[in-house]
């Protein structure tokens, strides 16, 4: 597991020269999405598209 520092020195590597403070914190958030839904998945913790989808227009109605 990389630690928070190996993370932003990662992410800084990958950005364009001209990247803006705003670009970097995306990344970020985008990264701790991923890593999110990644655990997410590993525990089970996900639903199909069409359960969702079904869920959806439940709540819908």
């Amino acid at each position: 597991m990389q630690t928070l520092k190996q993370i932003v020195h990662d992410i800084a590597d990958h950005l364009p020269d001209q990247a803006t403070v705003d670009d970097a914190m995306y990344a970020l958030y985008i990264r701790q999405k991923l890593e999110r839904s990644l655990k997410a998945a590993e525990e089970g913790k996900v639903i199909s598209q069409e359960d969702m989808e079904k869920q959806y227009l439940n709540y819908a109605r």
